[in-house]
């Protein structure tokens, strides 16, 4: 009998500290990390809203000087993220801290691998494109969508070609993440939605990925179950401790799973909205979800099977392709209960663009492993059945 050898990888941060109160803790580990002076990575909204101004407390209370950067913009781009090299540099900075969503957490990334490598954050589009590790980083969590904070992904729009750049590197790894459900407490509805869909997100394309493994099925699989139950709540209500802790739980699964299964077509999609319309990432993720999964179900039809009973449907006396359906049905029906919206026209997205769009996603990192192969216009397909 022949084997087929192949290696695969797991990548995490070495300490990851989760629950009521763990961001607290930033300080000590900031002096772990041997932090003189931090930058503190965030959006104009956390900077104004006097949240970066206390966790840099809690650093400084540890003797480490701390230096906020709310430049990090909603689809980060390379020009936020060159701002942040140029005052890491003029500060004297030796580590990042980054506070936020996924925008935060990839601007940090991006400062963080061109201030330790030098050059363009341009030079690290693709997979493991950095010779030397970024800068001491540690990732404190405010949403519970991205995973950004212990992910290897970082996704920067480049302003000229207008595209998001899709940069999968191990160096790209925060050394500390934290997930502290107090901060997420009170987040508003829409944004609720469209992380906890990301979440989802991650959790299904790297459950169906070619790259999955027995260790990355099990987190995704236990992230979708934790998403249909407590998404709905969280939604419904910002104030529902219960359920902000377990999507916070969910959400870090959903990334485990991702970051060493990767992703497919649906975020290969969604970056070039993104990049093209400067489009909230959840919510494209969440619309192209079920018309991706359509496409994707004769290449991986058991797996949607136990994607639906992850999501709580009764499958077990179905046939198998019945039962896949019920995935993507589920799937539709909480998106609508979170008014997420129907479709992609409803964002602004042109026909006329989709042939552009197409074309970038299928160069995009994500779409190696999604499990069904596609042709140019298969995916133009998809993006106008998602209108």
């Amino acid at each position: 009998m022949s084997v087929v050898h192949q290696v695969y990888g797991y990548y995490m941060p070495t300490v990851n500290l989760m629950g009521a109160g763990a961001a607290q803790e930033a300080g000590k580990q900031a002096k772990i990390l041997g932090g003189k002076v931090a930058l503190l990575v965030t959006d104009a909204f956390l900077n104004q809203s006097g949240l970066a101004k206390q966790i840099a407390e809690i650093i400084e209370a540890e003797g480490v000087k701390v230096v906020i950067y709310p430049g990090a913009e909603p689809n980060p781009t390379d020009k936020n993220v060159h701002d942040g090299v140029a005052v890491f540099e003029n500060e004297g900075c030796n580590m990042i801290v980054s506070l936020g969503g996924g925008s935060a957490h990839d601007c940090a990334k991006g400062v963080g691998l061109v201030a330790g490598n030098g050059g363009n954050i341009r030079d690290f589009e693709g997979v493991d494109k950095s010779e030397k590790p970024m800068v001491p980083m540690i990732a404190i969590n405010t949403t519970a969508g991205t995973a950004s904070e212990m992910t290897r992904f970082c996704i920067i729009t480049d302003t000229d070609r207008h595209i998001k750049m899709a940069i999968v590197d191990w160096h790209a790894t925060p050394n500390v993440s934290i997930n502290d459900p107090l901060l997420m407490i009170g987040k508003p509805a829409p944004l609720t939605a469209a992380t906890g869909m990301d979440a989802l997100t991650h959790a299904v394309e790297a459950y169906v990925s070619t790259a999955a493994t027995p260790i990355t099925d099990s987190a995704a699989l236990m992230a979708i179950k934790l998403i249909s139950k407590y998404l709905r709540r969280a939604v419904a209500n910002g104030n529902d401790f219960e359920a902000r802790d377990k999507m916070a739980y969910a959400q870090f699964l959903a990334g485990m799973a991702f970051n060493n299964a990767s992703l497919g077509y649906v975020h290969a999609m969604a970056h070039q909205l993104g990049g093209f319309y400067n489009l909230p990432h959840g919510v494209c993720n969440a619309i192209l979800l079920p018309h991706v999964s359509r496409f994707n179900l004769i290449g991986n039809l058991e797996r949607f099977v136990d994607i639906a009973k992850a999501l709580g449907e009764k499958v077990e006396k179905l046939p198998a392709r019945d039962a896949a359906e019920k995935a993507l049905s589920a799937i539709t029906t909480l998106s609508q209960d979170i008014s997420i919206p129907s479709g992609l026209s409803e964002l602004g997205v042109k026909e006329e663009d989709l042939q552009t769009m197409a074309i970038n996603a299928m160069k995009d990192a994500c779409s190696l492993t999604n499990p069904r192969l596609a042709k140019l216009d298969d995916i133009i397909q998809i993006y106008k059945n998602a209108l």
